[in-house]
């Protein structure tokens, strides 16, 4: 078992989706199930910076296709997170500390004066209703795992402090509900940021008390140097299948090829062939890649992201991938050819006598009968005429050969003159 655990709070990162691909992609290479949990225990986050974030991140996760088993809310298993915390307590395991709340709700050490305090402790200050909190007895052994990307880890006794794992108000710290979610959901395998190494001992801690002996790898991805919303991606006109190309891309020291899919990455992709050290992301890149991938789009597929439903309108937008390589400036491309046209300028008396005789000529499949057709019909000179046919056609002075483009816009003549 393989999960993600995002925060509902402001716009899912670049690096956050990263570490939702790789997990996903392992979990279908090891065939095995990948949830989502929202990680919504810390309640010290306001309401309104969590509103609705839950479901755009499913949504996001929906738009590159990384389709997971189940999704819960950490919140959900307040009351089991309280029942394993004081069980702990009850096994001598943990201990209640009543030292000022400034001490506590910063989780600096206890003062020392309250892990020998009798558990009967616990009954009476809530009956007495005097704030505490639980905190976790250290460790009296090192804690060893190894980690696929940054090794063996080793974190000696003195390193771990007596760590709140219930605050006064009944909630859970992040790391207390991180353990006993993984533990209660089975998950075998934790991917995730790096840094979230410092908490891997504080947990693996917390689960070696609870009992839990399933065996748990890690691996915990080196950041990334900037840090872009995957929201502000898709305004930019950057497509799923390319951002995820350039994430798998990024640090990976053995690729077979430069551009793929998620599909066809799962062949060969390997956590170990990932960098340790930090990612540069490189927005021109990126943009390399998404222009790759609007190019191997099926046509009909492209034409869908301007209205259209026509191969013959997709093959057009690759026309002009040599100088766009976004959905947006393929945009500012196409949308110009099926405009309403504006007749001014040095070529508008040419323009509406070609509109005149466009909108009276037959269909003519060929570019070249089609030119020879109005050139006869207007008396006007090739030079002249390209130019302005050119603006009629595409409301733009530049742009691919016309030649190529006219077989492609035919049977919008009419409207495309218009």
């Amino acid at each position: 078992m393989l999960r993600f655990g995002p925060s509902p709070t402001g716009d899912m990162h670049i690096g956050t989706l990263r570490v939702a691909i790789i997990n996903f992609l392992v979990a279908q290479q090891k065939e095995e199930s990948f949830l989502v949990r929202i990680e919504d225990a810390d309640i010290k986050e306001s309401q309104e910076d969590r509103e609705g974030k839950d479901t755009e991140i499913i949504q996001i996760l929906e738009k590159f296709a990384l389709s997971h088993e189940s999704v819960f809310h950490q919140s959900e298993h307040l009351r089991i997170h309280q029942t394993l915390a004081v069980k702990l307590l009850e096994e001598g395991k943990a201990f209640v500390c009543t030292c000022s709340p400034e001490l506590t709700e910063a989780n600096n050490a206890c003062l020392g004066c309250c892990e020998n305090k009798d558990k009967t402790e616990h009954a009476k200050l809530k009956e007495s209703a005097t704030p505490f909190v639980l905190r976790l007895k250290k460790p009296k052994v090192t804690i060893v795992f190894h980690d696929l990307l940054q090794g063996d880890i080793s974190t000696s006794p003195d390193e771990l402090d007596a760590f709140i794992i219930l605050r006064a108000d009944g909630t859970p710290t992040a790391n207390f509900a991180t353990a006993c979610d993984d533990m209660l959901s089975g998950v075998t395998m934790v991917i995730r940021d790096e840094e979230h190494l410092k908490h891997t001992p504080r947990q693996i801690h917390i689960q070696n008390l609870l009992g839990y002996d399933v065996e748990t790898s890690y691996a915990h991805l080196p950041a990334l140097s900037d840090t872009y919303s995957v929201k502000w991606m898709f305004e930019q006109g950057y497509i799923p299948d390319a951002i995820i190309n350039y994430l798998l891309l990024l640090g990976n020291k053995h690729v077979p090829n430069e551009i793929f899919t998620l599909p066809e990455a799962i062949a060969w992709f390997k956590l170990e062939n990932l960098s340790q050290t930090t990612s540069k992301f490189d927005i021109d890149k990126l943009r390399f890649i998404n222009r790759e991938h609007l190019r191997r789009m099926d046509d009909k597929q492209l034409s869908t992201l301007f209205g259209f439903a026509d191969a013959d309108v997709g093959k057009l937008a690759k026309l002009y991938l040599d100088e766009a390589s976004t959905i947006n400036e393929l945009a500012l491309k196409i949308r110009p050819v099926f405009a309403a046209k504006v007749f001014e300028g040095t070529w508008k008396e040419e323009m509406k006598i070609m509109q005149d005789i466009i909108f009276n000529a037959p269909m003519i499949d060929d570019f070249n009968a089609f030119k020879n057709y109005i050139m006869l019909k207007s008396d006007l000179e090739e030079e002249n005429l390209i130019k302005a046919l050119r603006l009629l056609l595409t409301g733009a002075e530049h742009g691919p050969k016309l030649s190529d483009i006219y077989p492609l816009i035919k049977s919008y003549l009419l409207e495309i003159a218009s």
